[in-house]
């Protein structure tokens, strides 16, 4: 990422989870705490738009050749092919649009997304991993939703044990048995972040 000068690096807050483990619920939590000064990190997809999302709320939507001519270009501070044709990836300018608003970061993307940002900027990132209780857990939740098909479903549950092999990796674990606890967990980890003197 170029260094602008008069951008002051804030911080990065990672939350990666298998599907279905509550990350975004955890992520949308967080940002409603006002004091904790953060903003989401809106990721680019070549997917198509599911239900309500919206274009540069949800994601940035982006055709499959926009988004592989972006890679090209190198404009992508992580990316991936998740699923066949089906990238995501975080752009470098939203990285810099939000520092330059004088917040940090927090990011709700895949297990491989989460440790690349961790790689680049190992002192500025904090990654969180989120935990289910279990794969049956895991399933239900997915399948509550009524988002996706049963093949989708699939697809998300066959990546699991892979994904939370992970967990070690990543500088927390945070289970979601009791969400409330999850919650006031993922809170005072991403403050005492936050507030220490780097």
């Amino acid at each position: 990422m170029k260094d602008k000068k008069s951008i002051k690096k804030g911080k990065l807050i990672v939350f990666s989870a298998p599907s279905g483990s509550g990350k975004t619920t955890i992520v949308r939590h967080l940002l409603k705490q006002e004091e904790l000064n953060l903003e989401f990190s809106i990721s680019a997809t070549s997917r198509e738009k599911r239900g309500k999302e919206i274009h540069a709320k949800d994601y940035y939507f982006l055709s499959l050749k926009e988004f592989k001519n972006k890679i090209k270009a190198d404009e992508f501070l992580e990316w991936e092919e998740v699923y066949r044709d089906n990238f995501y990836g975080t752009l470098k300018t939203e990285v810099e649009r939000i520092w330059a608003k004088g917040k940090h970061v927090i990011f709700d993307i895949d297990v491989s997304g989460g440790l690349r940002i961790k790689k680049k900027f190992p002192e500025e990132t904090l990654a969180i991993f989120v935990k289910p209780p279990d794969l049956n857990e895991l399933i239900i939740r997915l399948k509550e939703r009524g988002e996706e098909s049963e093949a989708k479903i699939s697809m998300r549950v066959a990546k699991a044990p892979a994904e939370l092999a992970t967990a070690p990796l990543f500088d927390e674990i945070v289970l979601n048995k009791d969400l409330d606890k999850a919650l006031e967990n993922a809170y005072d980890l991403v403050s005492n972040f936050i507030n220490e003197k780097s």
